[in-house]
């Protein structure tokens, strides 16, 4: 059993972030926009990787060290190696803070795929 609690994250603005691509629905993406966005769903499809995203979402405070992310089934050079493959996708920031290393999730990132993905227009 998980010793991290879940936190509701706040509601972002949707005024305030300016998404990279149109919703879906709103005709062909381009090709960089194609490319921009493959990379980040790229980067969430693998298992471990949205377990990570997923337990970095929820930590208390919108953090976490990447010292408290170690139970997810792989060595900590494997979590390493996917937090960094998520950071590259933009879908994380990251802040070195003495030895570790801290992680939250990037806001305007997935307010920009989920606004891909709305097929209301």
């Amino acid at each position: 059993m998980s010793k991290s609690e879940v936190v509701e994250l706040p509601v972002l603005d949707a005024g305030a972030e300016v998404p990279c691509c149109p919703p879906i629905t709103a005709g062909e993406l381009s090709q960089a926009d194609a490319e921009k966005m493959a990379a980040m769903f790229k980067a969430l499809s693998d298992p471990v990787r949205l377990r990570l995203f997923s337990k970095v979402a929820s930590y208390a405070g919108g953090e976490a060290c990447v010292c408290d992310i170690s139970d997810v089934g792989v060595s900590q050079p494997t979590v390493s190696h996917h937090l960094k493959k998520l950071r590259e996708a933009g879908l994380l920031t990251s802040e070195r803070r003495g030895t570790w290393v801290y992680y939250r999730v990037a806001p305007s990132v997935v307010a920009a795929m989920s606004a891909m993905l709305d097929l209301r227009i």
